[in-house]
């Protein structure tokens, strides 16, 4: 992860926590933040496409406006461990919202933007990165939307 960083242009260090960060409150517990600083990496299929939103941890993704959000249309599922798995290379608890082995759309929760750090999983259940909600967008060619998540 901290290469897919670099390559990226991002000077952020992989954090390695004490506890886990496997969901989103247990990140925020391990950090010492706000749950809704932590970046919820969550995959979706939309048409047979895998597809990455980006929500704060103390939101929820509304999947029916995620594919609007990604110029897509059709229904939109949760998907499953395998799913996930061969999307991302990594697994549920630990995705990050970058260093996939193909680029996916992704849509980033724009509600991230009342923190000034951000911390997003790394690859690992124990390890995040901080960053930025500027940063996520870039690093992730991520759309920016006001109407992906739901409190």
């Amino acid at each position: 992860m901290q290469q897919a960083l670099r390559a990226a242009g991002s000077e952020s260090q992989v954090m390695a926590l004490s506890e886990t960060a496997r969901t989103a409150q247990d990140a925020a517990d391990s950090i010492g933040c706000e749950l809704g600083a932590i970046v919820k990496s969550l995959v979706f299929r939309i048409d047979g496409a895998a597809v990455l939103a980006l929500v704060a941890g103390d939101r929820r993704c509304d999947t029916k406006t995620l594919p609007g959000a990604l110029d897509m249309s059709g229904k939109c599922k949760r998907a499953d461990a395998d799913l996930v798995r061969a999307a991302t290379g990594f697994a549920i608890g630990g995705v990050a919202p970058l260093g996939h082995p193909r680029p996916l759309a992704t849509a980033v929760d724009a509600s991230l933007g009342r923190f000034d750090t951000l911390y997003a999983a790394a690859g690992h259940p124990y390890c995040v990165f901080p960053t930025t909600l500027e940063e996520l967008v870039r690093l992730t060619d991520g759309k920016l939307s006001g109407q992906i998540a739901t409190a």
